[in-house]
């Protein structure tokens, strides 16, 4: 017998609570409500998505160019300041107009981000500013963070958006100042690169947090799930 489908309507779903506890986090919430307050009718959360999107797409491409050319790295700057408005603002925006699509927005952001992940190691691998084990290692731990977090939104009803208060935009704020740095100083300490020694601290943080989480969600469930 075949299994019947039930169509899952957004009428029905239930958003998860969102935990955003980021350094900057307050801050950064009054600006994008402001912006959004201010954006023109013409301008749609979908148009920011695919501006977030496309510009993390350039930012890989700006480090893998960045190889024969260093002033790709400054232009890597102002393509991670403009994934920090299409991606932080186009749900803000949705939310202060009042028309959120959950299912959609979360979907699409996420599996969008996923992808804009690959294209960033893969550009930073193809740099020479970062060797390619180290970008491999960072963007398995990010997408297994990733997984985490979307298992937890399912199971648990709350989506994390930041770790030990670090979050995407402390993250971008980072890379612009390692990119800065890496204008002068791209080899340091015993000629060892700049960016893989920052990678290995983001490896080792990461590598903390998804077995912190893990393990924190899951005898979370125990509790709640327990046998009698």
């Amino acid at each position: 017998m075949a299994t019947q489908i039930v169509p899952r309507t957004a009428a029905g779903f239930r958003q998860a609570t969102r935990l955003h506890e980021s350094v900057l986090a307050t801050g950064e919430k009054r600006l994008l409500i402001w912006m959004a307050e201010r954006t023109p009718a013409g301008i749609n959360s979908d148009h920011l998505t695919a501006l977030g999107f496309g510009a993390q797409l350039l930012t890989g491409l700006s480090y893998a160019m960045s190889k024969s050319s260093k002033p790709w790295l400054i232009a890597g700057i102002g393509f991670l300041a403009l994934n920090w408005l299409g991606d932080s603002l186009d749900g803000t925006l949705a939310r202060v107009r009042g028309k959120r699509r959950p299912r959609y927005g979360f979907y699409v952001d996420h599996i969008l981000d996923s992808i804009g992940s690959v294209a960033l190691m893969g550009g930073l691998a193809l740099s020479g500013f970062m060797s390619p084990e180290i970008a491999v290692g960072l963007l398995v731990l990010f997408l297994l963070l990733s997984i985490q977090s979307y298992l937890a939104t399912y199971t648990l009803g709350e989506f994390q958006m930041s770790f030990w208060s670090f979050g995407p935009t402390e993250l971008r704020l980072l890379l612009a100042v390692g990119n800065l740095t890496l204008l002068r100083w791209p080899i340091v300490l015993h000629g060892r690169r700049l960016f893989d020694m920052g990678g290995a601290v983001g490896i080792a943080g990461m590598t903390a947090m998804v077995i912190f989480f893990s393990a924190r969600n899951i005898a979370r469930l125990y509790r709640e799930e327990r046998i009698q």
